[in-house]
């Protein structure tokens, strides 16, 4: 995959979550891969997904910029995160998002970076009952 091919898919990656579409974010990774969330700890990524789709009802991201890892494996974003949950309750933040291309470039993990005191202290935690 070419470095402009990785640069889209990252960028596809956050079409798809501000379109809602779980499914097609669940297939960009690969089965076993895994996601690092500030929220969630590490856990599988069908599963992290699934539980943000339940406890989310809106989510628009705007991407600020895409930087490539120097050894072709990794990629990293800096994005705003517009986030309505399903109680009714929104946040915006900013973060970061590290994905890890497979040997398949679909992605093998993704760490999720920020700023977590602001939004802990606002959210709580709402992926209890998702």
């Amino acid at each position: 995959m070419t470095s402009e091919a990785k640069v889209a898919y990252i960028r596809q990656y956050f079409e798809r979550m501000s379109a809602s579409d779980i499914d097609g974010i669940i297939n960009m990774f690969e089965v076993d891969a895994h996601v690092l969330s500030p929220f969630l700890g590490q856990m599988p990524a069908t599963e992290f997904f699934r539980k943000l789709g339940n406890a989310s009802s809106a989510s628009k991201l705007t991407v600020f910029d895409v930087l490539l890892g120097e050894n072709g494996d990794s990629g990293a974003a800096h994005f705003e995160y517009d986030w309505t949950l399903t109680s009714g309750e929104h946040f915006v933040f900013q973060g970061v998002d590290y994905f890890k291309f497979s040997k398949n470039m679909k992605f093998a993990s993704m760490s999720i970076f920020y700023d977590t005191h602001p939004v802990r202290e606002d959210v709580g935690d709402k992926y209890a009952n998702a």
